[in-house]
């Protein structure tokens, strides 16, 4: 805007001029940080280069960077802490799924790192289903639906909770 130039803002809250100023720039305030805790979501999840202009593909990409950030909170410290706050079982811990890269569910970028590791295995699998018809080897399908199989039973375990 051009400098000396005025802007209005309507607004439905019922205060003083004061406090609607106030209220107004701790909005807009929280605004930025939301945007800004979005931007970083997209750079965790590696969607920092998808750029949307059309309003259903926006409401579609917000929907699943909601869906991804919701599903792995829900296996942060806090949230099974509090889910499970009611039932306490004593389980014996067991080891089901050992890799060097495995973290602990104890933030929602862990819970994230872990979720890719579960899901790694049916990717590479689908990229490689083509050349796994052509060459016909039974050791490698044997191979891959053991791991499949070992992979589905982790994520089962884990998210049941």
């Amino acid at each position: 805007m051009p400098e000396n130039s005025t802007s209005f803002v309507m607004t439905n809250i019922q205060k003083t001029r004061t406090q609607q100023k106030k209220t107004m720039g701790n909005l807009y305030g929280q605004r930025t940080w939301v945007e800004y805790g979005f931007r970083q979501c997209k750079q965790e999840l590696g969607w920092t280069d998808y750029r949307l202009t059309k309003g259903e593909d926006i409401e579609k990409w917000w929907e699943i960077i909601n869906s991804v950030y919701w599903m792995t909170s829900l296996k942060t410290k806090p949230i099974t802490d509090l889910i499970n706050q009611k039932k306490i079982v004593e389980t014996q811990d067991k080891k089901i799924f050992i890799t060097e890269d495995w973290r602990d569910f104890s933030s929602w970028k862990n819970t994230l790192i872990n979720y890719r590791i579960m899901v790694k295995p049916m990717l590479i699998f689908c990229t490689m289903l083509p050349w796994l018809r052509i060459m016909e080897s039974d050791l490698l399908w044997i191979g891959f639906n053991h791991l499949l199989n070992h992979s589905n039973n982790c994520m089962i375990h884990f998210l049941s909770g």
